[in-house]
């Protein structure tokens, strides 16, 4: 089956951006969609809305995709996958003096193995295809420092390092590897904060621009893309 009529995959997509990237792919495209998360119930939410903004075929995987083990479980193979997006993760916002061991590491683990693992998995499936594209979901935090937020700074660090480790590996292949280093964004994270909505960066932008990255001739690839809010940073930050 051809890369236009691949299945494109969204991790962390029962909600928040991962939901914003997939209503933008059923609605603009017709690409399967398959979500990735861990609650069931979130899916099975998030799966009935994505049939009601036009996607063809929606499947939902509930798993720990930190674990390699869980990860490996998964088949693949009759999901078509042609588009990974890797967008699962988790944000502390706490200085690293009062950051505990176990909060240090589960930044690490679910920001950075989760793309590790997920991308290990469908590779060889991607492989398959005349084309396939990875887009890794990194941040304004994998670029510079942020004090209080040094453990999830550590680990889009991690994960840009990552993205461009990938993206040289792959670079003699048909698979293409991006980074998006995104800015503030919109999302159910936010509703406790005193920011207005507007200033942050719409999270259907972020579907929007992803959608055009598969529209790119297979000669092209964006490497890097920094998205960012019209007006800058937002305070909090």
């Amino acid at each position: 089956m051809s890369f236009e009529r691949s299945s494109v995959i969204i991790t962390g997509g029962s909600k928040g951006i991962g939901l914003s990237i997939a209503k933008v792919f059923a609605e603009k495209t017709n690409r399967p969609i398959v979500l990735v998360a861990r609650t069931v119930s979130d899916l099975e939410n998030a799966k009935k809305q994505c049939l009601e903004w036009g996607a063809p075929k929606v499947d939902i995987i509930s798993v720990d995709i930190s674990s390699e083990k869980e990860v490996s479980r998964i088949d693949f193979e009759g999901l078509n996958p042609g588009v990974l997006i890797n967008n699962a993760g988790v944000f502390l916002f706490k200085p690293l003096s009062e950051t505990s061991g176990e909060e240090f590491e589960r930044q690490y683990k679910l920001n950075t193995f989760s793309a590790f693992n997920l991308t290990k998995t469908v590779l060889p499936e991607l492989k398959k295809k005349e084309r396939g594209l990875i887009v890794n979901i990194c941040s304004q935090a994998s670029l510079k420092g942020y004090g209080d937020s040094g453990a999830y700074t550590m680990s889009k660090h991690a994960v840009l390092g990552y993205t461009r480790s990938l993206r040289k590996e792959l670079m003699q292949t048909k698979i293409a590897v991006s980074a998006i280093n995104l800015g503030q964004t919109y999302s159910t994270s936010w509703k406790e904060v005193d920011v207005d909505p507007d200033k942050l960066i719409d999270p259907e932008d972020v579907g929007r621009l992803i959608v055009s990255l598969t529209e790119l001739s297979p000669q092209s690839v964006a490497e890097e893309i920094i998205l960012m809010p019209q007006g800058g940073e937002v305070n909090p930050m």
